[in-house]
């Protein structure tokens, strides 16, 4: 099982490439995008929506926190997840702009 500690980059990378809130609410968002310009925000709300989901897991006890310290890490490395996910999202949508 996966605990925070106060600063394991390895751990934050694996919940922040696995949060299935950031793929799904980034792929959706990436299919709705109409221009290349809304991916970025389509990463930022992926990554708030993933943190969300990270804070009622550890707040309902199935992810143990030892120390606090890397959650602003794993918020900036949920963006560039989430971004990565819209643009795919937005490669496979057929409303792109010309």
């Amino acid at each position: 099982m996966i605990e925070i500690v106060a600063f394991d980059p390895k751990t934050l990378l694996i919940i922040a490439a696995l949060n299935p809130a950031v793929i799904i609410v980034g792929f959706l968002l990436g299919l709705k995008a109409d221009q290349w310009q809304k991916l970025p925000i389509a990463g930022f709300a992926a990554a708030l929506s993933g943190f969300a989901l990270y804070w009622i897991v550890t707040a309902l006890g199935f992810l143990p926190v030892k120390a606090v310290g890397g959650e602003a890490g794993m918020l900036a490395m949920q963006i560039l997840f989430g971004l990565g996910w819209a643009a795919l999202g937005y490669c496979f949508s057929k409303k792109r702009a010309p």
